[in-house]
């Protein structure tokens, strides 16, 4: 019985629902006009395997670094590790293993998907230790993991035809994401004084201003993106995913500001069946004008 609730947390430690965020990694191959070649969707799907436990690995160290503090939050002292269901040991060594398996896969599979991976874990690492404590730059080092992520799929995909405007978008996006999170984190304080130093540097009207720029960047730059990529179709029949992009966008501050669900943005396409039904309506308006009508 002790073996089972060590093994239940343990996985739980590693995070299972985080790992929509690895989903990145296949915006080369779709984008690249590569989604149905099998020997690429196979690498990428090995390649988000690999992301999936190197990042779970990352979340495991951190557990264990932020259990302290962990134990005086409301709902963070349910972590496996902050409640004592594992032990710190015994999620390093986890953490271990995970990383030697997955970097070992990741360069097997690729030599430049492997040198991301090392960097990305090297990044997040960081970002654990010292990074998350200063203020901006804990959500900047957030959005570029998820820019690694892209890279790295563009990476297993050989993408030539990969806009530089996808990674503006992938990065902004993750920013909206983070600060989006910082804000929701910041209502449930009520005032009060965190367990974690980083939320007393920002303020809900700071945090709105970021937010409201950011939604605005993201919606011109896909645009750009629409009519202005390479190897797009010459109709500039893109642009018609845009309302999809603007929906989801508001649909998440609307989340944020009105419902208040923003603590968990990655876990929000996982529960609220308008955003499934909007990035599913317009993955399939993508899909549909990338690979039926002709390029430039």
């Amino acid at each position: 019985m002790h073996f089972k609730q060590t093994a239940r947390g343990l996985f739980r430690a590693m995070r299972p629902r985080q790992w929509t965020k690895n989903v990145f990694i296949f915006a080369a191959l779709v984008f690249d006009n590569k989604l149905f070649t099998l020997s690429f969707l196979r690498d990428a799907v090995i390649g988000f395997a690999v992301l999936c436990l190197l990042s779970s690995a990352v979340y495991l160290i951190n557990d264990v670094a932020d259990a302290p503090a962990d134990r005086l939050h409301p709902t963070k002292r349910n972590r496996p590790i902050a409640r004592g269901d594992v032990s710190p040991a015994l999620a390093l060594v986890w953490a271990a293993a995970l990383c030697v398996i997955s970097l070992g896969v990741a360069f097997g599979l690729d030599a430049a998907f492997g040198a991301i991976s090392v960097g990305y874990f090297a990044l997040m690492t960081l970002y654990t230790f010292r990074l998350k404590h200063v203020v901006i730059l804990d959500v900047l080092v957030i959005a570029a993991g998820f820019v690694l992520r892209v890279g790295a799929g563009a990476a297993l995909a050989d993408a030539i035809r990969f806009s530089p405007w996808m990674y503006v978008c992938m990065m902004l996006l993750a920013l909206l994401l983070g600060f989006g999170k910082r804000r929701q984190e910041i209502v449930e304080l009520n005032g009060a004084n965190s367990t974690r130093a980083i939320l007393n540097e920002y303020n809900r009207p700071l945090l709105d201003q970021i937010i409201g720029i950011i939604t605005g960047a993201t919606i011109v730059s896909y645009a750009l993106y629409t009519f202005s990529a390479p190897q797009l179709p010459k109709n500039h029949s893109m642009m018609l995913t845009i309302p999809f992009v603007v929906y989801g966008l508001f649909r998440y501050l609307y989340l944020v500001h009105v419902k208040g669900e923003g603590g968990a943005p990655d876990e929000l396409v996982l529960t609220d069946r308008p955003m499934q039904l909007a990035l599913g309506l317009w993955a399939l308006a993508v899909v549909l004008v990338l690979y039926t009508l002709p390029a430039e």
